[in-house]
């Protein structure tokens, strides 16, 4: 391991910043209450500029509406019921969208605040809005700052912590690199608590069962999560082409220190985000649907573009938007595969027509293209006989 060099930040294009609610938030005494910790976000803001500056796309998952919510709210420390958690999540995910709009516009930076639930990056056409919202707030060089929205999740519908919604959040966006900011510097051969022998681990190239068996439970009261939900999370992001580091968020300037080389742990992936997402669609999505397309559409596919309405000749199947549709040539080859963005029933109706027809044909206003090319994985890869 040791002769592998270890990333950059300044290698990375799409980067996730995940922060948990002990790092945002000081528990303070029980008169006190649980209070933002203001000067280490503002540095965090500072870190998040300069990543912005160079042209990285940023995203934030951030934890802390309950921690917040209940101080004004006047619970008592402890655990809350269901409801109480829902209702310190209303009004404490209020103050913890304006704390962080705050801190990112003292550096000209937009924040966006999107809030999902494990059914949003679980079922595809939910997957699909979020992730066409969140590709938007992007483009516009915006900031997404992300919580789950534990307003109306339950204990049977939420993902319970945010590292793994994290993972998710970096699959959907195809985010290069995952920051998980945690109270620890990284993994350790063993839990260091425990274990005054343990040794720090500098970089993972596979999770393996013996990565996994190294692995604690929670650390503090008010993270959700452990070590093994950041390994849980290491496996969805790594899987989906992307990177993941493990790093102390407990100092100032945390994105900083792991770009000047601190502690931390590197979890690697062998792919790229790109390249796994449409594995992903070739492989193991079962198709719903085929759609035949004329020849000018093959050749159009090939050269890189999206399937449009235009070339569409006919269909097959009961297929709704998200699903995954085989794609063959007018002699019932196939090209590949993709997400449709329409249901079978629209999307027959828009078949052989201009894009600009569709709003007159449907009553609204549809997308341009019927598989957009960023959910579409041509037979042979894109590189590869197919694209020629």
């Amino acid at each position: 391991m040791t002769s592998i060099s270890l990333p950059s930040l300044a290698d990375f294009r799409r980067i996730v910043v995940k922060v948990g609610s002990s790092l945002l938030v000081d528990s303070g005494a029980p008169k006190t209450g649980s209070r933002l910790r203001h000067a280490w976000l503002a540095a965090l803001a500072e870190d998040i500029a300069e990543l912005h500056a160079r042209g990285a796309d940023v995203l934030v998952v951030s934890s802390g509406a309950i921690a917040l919510g209940r101080n004004v709210l006047g619970f008592a420390p402890g655990a809350l019921k269901l409801e109480e958690s829902q209702a310190a999540a209303a009004v404490g995910q209020i103050a913890l969208a304006r704390n962080w709009a705050e801190a990112l516009s003292h550096h000209g930076i937009i924040a966006g605040q999107i809030l999902v639930t494990l059914a949003d990056t679980e079922e595809r056409r939910r997957y699909l809005n979020a992730r066409a919202t969140t590709a938007k707030l992007l483009e516009m060089r915006a900031v997404p700052v992300i919580n789950e929205n534990d307003t109306v999740a339950t204990t049977e519908i939420r993902y319970g912590d945010n590292d793994r919604l994290a993972a998710r959040i970096a699959t959907l966006a195809e985010a290069d690199l995952l920051v998980l900011l945690s109270d620890v510097d990284g993994l350790y051969t063993a839990p260091p608590a425990k274990d005054p022998s343990a040794k720090p681990i500098a970089v993972i190239e596979a999770i393996t069962p013996e990565i996994e068996a190294m692995a604690g439970g929670a650390a503090s009261e008010l993270s959700r999560g452990g070590m093994r939900t950041k390994i849980e999370a290491g496996k969805i992001a790594t899987a989906a082409g992307s990177h993941m580091v493990i790093a102390d968020g407990r100092v100032k300037n945390p994105l900083k220190a792991i770009a000047q080389g601190a502690r931390c742990t590197w979890f690697l992936t062998p792919s790229n985000p790109v390249t796994a997402r449409k594995k992903w669609i070739a492989g193991t999505l079962e198709p719903r649907g085929t759609i035949y397309i004329d020849a000018g559409a093959v050749r159009a596919l090939r050269a890189g573009a999206s399937l449009l309405p235009a070339g569409m000749q006919r269909l097959e199947g009961s297929f709704r938007r998200g699903d995954a549709v085989v794609i063959r040539d007018e002699a019932g080859h196939e090209i590949g595969r993709g997400l449709v963005g329409y249901d079978a029933e629209e999307a027959q109706r828009i078949a052989g027509q201009s894009s600009r027809a569709i709003e007159a044909i449907l009553g609204h206003s549809g997308r341009a293209a019927v598989i957009h090319r960023d959910d579409l994985a041509l037979v042979g890869g894109e590189s590869g006989p197919a694209a020629k």
